[in-house]
């Protein structure tokens, strides 16, 4: 069984050789971009030895709102990119050149955030919080319209590039932000939009359940989203990979390492910091304890950019040794 055969027929919950490994990170600075950023992920997934790719969408996080949207009410002005737009040709343009590099060797996955992400990141997330309290409607007509164009990268990503799947990235159900009525009725309908639009050329879509703010999320907004597998922050929602199995539905799961905790820029967690028996001993436990049926390994979410290869390998070299 080859890599990208092991991650498929794992997120199918086929029986695999081996539990297959997949962590990732940001690339900062000149490898954000171009073709320097198309060798830094082939560099990195070779040198791991990973299972799977995801590619990171850096230098695209904020949707590109427009000037002369002001106020909340302006909010009424947006209007769909579209596939021509470079926000989205250039995604896809690096995407295809990855799977053109790597689909044949590795499973790729290509990463896009939620629509009430890619607002916030676009406007600012204290901007979009205060329109979203002046003129709900506004602004849940500029969710729909950024719906258009996720959904529409997404298509492109899958039909277009070749990507295997895409690692749809929701944010936003912290408590504290929203009620869980609010999340239903005004962000999971665009959340929805794109997973539906993702879901006709790919059954092999991922949801990450982001714990970027160290905060729990009201994982009850998100438990039902249509998709074969889940990655959350079991350090941050205090939910283990065998209760997220129960929780989400049975459906294949991604995780199971400490990754979103930080000191200033020093990660907490056993794969930042433990030596290499442990981690050889947690990637075991972790395998023997869920089992090797719909498994992938990895983290709550990225790992530090900094972090030596070797701590990874360990993790690979673990997970084939059983």
């Amino acid at each position: 069984m080859n890599k990208r055969q092991r991650v498929l027929s794992t997120i199918e919950k086929k029986p695999v050789d081996h539990v297959p490994v997949g962590f990732w990170y940001h690339f900062m600075d000149e490898k954000a971009l171009g073709e320097p950023c198309v060798q830094a992920h082939v560099d990195y997934v070779r040198d791991c030895d990973l299972d799977m790719l995801k590619i990171m969408c850096d230098g695209y996080f904020p949707y590109p709102v427009p000037e002369d949207i002001k106020t909340a009410s302006d909010w009424w002005k947006l209007e769909p990119i579209g596939k021509n737009h470079p926000f989205i040709r250039q995604q896809v343009q690096r995407a295809s050149r990855l799977v053109d590099l790597m689909g044949a060797e590795v499973a790729t996955f290509y990463n896009v955030f939620a629509p009430f992400s890619s607002l916030r990141f676009g406007a600012g997330d204290d901007r979009v919080m205060n329109d979203l309290r002046e003129d709900p409607l506004a602004v849940r007509h500029a969710l729909d319209v950024v719906a258009q164009d996720n959904a529409t990268l997404a298509e492109e990503l899958l039909r277009t590039a070749g990507c295997d799947g895409v690692y749809y990235c929701v944010q936003g159900a912290e408590y504290g932000r929203l009620t869980e009525k609010e999340y239903r009725e005004m962000i999971r309908p665009s959340d929805l939009y794109v997973l539906e639009r993702a879901n006709r050329y790919s059954g092999h879509n991922i949801l990450h359940c982001c714990g970027w703010a160290g905060t729990k999320n009201q994982l009850c907004v998100w438990q039902d989203y249509p998709v074969a597998c889940v990655n959350w922050a079991v350090y941050v929602e205090q939910m283990s990979l065998t209760e997220g199995r129960a929780f989400f539905g049975n459906k294949a799961c991604l995780g199971g390492f400490e990754s979103l905790h930080r000191d200033g820029m020093t990660h907490k967690g056993l794969l930042h910091n433990a030596s290499k028996e442990e981690i050889g001993a947690f990637t075991r436990d972790t395998i023997l304890s869920f089992g090797k049926t719909g498994l992938l390994l990895g983290a709550d979410c990225t790992v530090n950019s900094f972090i030596d290869h070797e701590r990874i390998r360990w993790v690979v070299e673990a997970a084939r040794s059983i």
